[in-house]
């Protein structure tokens, strides 16, 4: 693959931060962070100004941070668990010390997936150098030092809830009362608590019971998809990942299934009225190139493109990863046609078409994204020349 840094003039653009040759399991996600410490872009907010950490930074000491992961597939179909511990491992370095929580969480829908029934954070195939390795053993490496745990949202997908301002204490879903009639998304989200008592809405933050409100700043969602292609959507990347945030179950019960709006531009619905994450990380280690395949990725069907990429802008992360990425190594590994999965065809029906159908929801609702090639700002390297920097 061809993939180059672009620099952008224009005052207003999307970043995007590309590291190639890493296996999730080395200094690539270091790498990424020194990446995006070079254009400002820090991963720690704190007033100690170090190389990854300053005052417009992303990561507070005592934030609850949500790693929304894809655990409704095994092999590599799923986030995978190396990048997961890097990233967890950098976390725990904030400069001011990390007194906060990280929750491994994903809504695998209670169906379909590898099992046929949703999915696991205890998968034996595992997207990893050991494959050994899943989610959950993830959690148990950092549990004497840190606060991390998990939570497979399918055990509460099916139970409609109210929110702890409503005086509701259970775990479930909040389920929105109006359908967005353009999109026809009936909004819902988790709302639970964590092993360490941390009570979370989703949408509103974390609960503050002494205060009976909640704390809307100290909840932080970092979206971490698998880059795939898909047989109905064409592309499984950082907005498709959303559809493990929202109740199926309950949408469909109700008359409005919320995987049928991911083409009417949906998936920009649901992040816009849920929580925007604060970061995209882009698993592109292994990718699943081959269109009208997908979501499911075996080991033998996928290919090692050793690339991980981030952006704040999860509709330009999409739009670079599907044209520089899926759709390079769709050509060269099977010449095939490549329209399914190109961002730039907006027939009816292809992943270019919703992606700038959800781009619009997002922009509507006041979060600035862009699928515009020329307001995208590339930022890339591969790890041994930051090696020798």
């Amino acid at each position: 693959m061809l993939i180059e840094s672009k620099t952008i003039e224009k005052t207003l653009h999307s970043n995007i931060f590309a590291i190639e040759g890493t296996n999730g399991n080395d200094e690539g996600f270091k790498q990424l962070l020194t990446l995006m410490s070079e254009k400002n872009f820090k991963f720690f907010r704190s007033s100690k100004k170090t190389k990854f950490s300053g005052s417009e930074g992303l990561i507070d000491s005592e934030d609850v941070i949500i790693l929304k992961i894809n655990s409704q597939w095994d092999e590599r179909g799923g986030t995978n668990t190396d990048l997961i511990k890097s990233l967890i491992v950098e976390i725990a370095e904030h400069p001011d010390g990390f007194r906060g929580e990280v929750v491994i969480a994903d809504n695998g829908q209670a169906q379909y997936g590898s099992t046929g029934h949703g999915g696991s954070l205890d998968y034996q195939n595992n997207n990893a150098q050991d494959l050994n390795q899943s989610m959950n053993s993830i959690v148990k490496l950092f549990d004497k030092r840190l606060r991390v745990s998990s939570y497979l949202w399918d055990s509460i997908t099916e139970k409609i809830v109210g929110e702890y301002f409503d005086g509701n204490e259970e775990d479930g879903y909040v389920v929105s009362t109006r359908v967005n009639p353009l999109t026809n998304v009936l909004v819902s989200y988790p709302k639970f608590r964590t092993i360490y008592g941390s009570k979370i809405s989703f949408k509103y933050g974390v609960w503050d019971p002494e205060k009976n409100e909640y704390n809307s700043n100290r909840l932080k969602i970092i979206n971490i998809p698998v880059l795939k292609c898909h047989f109905i959507f064409g592309v499984t990347g950082a907005l498709k990942h959303y559809m493990g945030v929202p109740s199926d179950k309950i949408s469909a019960k109700l008359g409005y299934r919320i995987h049928s709006t991911v083409g009417r531009g949906g998936m920009g619905t649901l992040m816009a009225n849920t929580r925007v994450p604060v970061l995209n990380i882009l698993d592109a280690i292994y990718v699943n190139a081959k269109p009208g395949t997908g979501p499911k990725t075996t080991y033998s069907n996928a290919i090692n493109a050793k690339i991980i990429a981030a952006s704040s802008d999860p509709v330009a992360l999409d739009y670079w990863a599907s044209k520089n990425i899926l759709c390079e190594l769709a050509k060269k590994h099977y010449n095939i046609d490549t329209s399914s999965i190109n961002p730039d065809n907006y027939l009816k029906g292809s992943f270019g078409s919703w992606l700038k159908l959800a781009a619009n929801e997002l922009n509507e609702n006041g979060i600035p994204v862009t699928h515009n090639e020329s307001n995208i700002q590339i930022n890339y390297k591969k790890i041994n020349d930051l090696k020798q920097n």
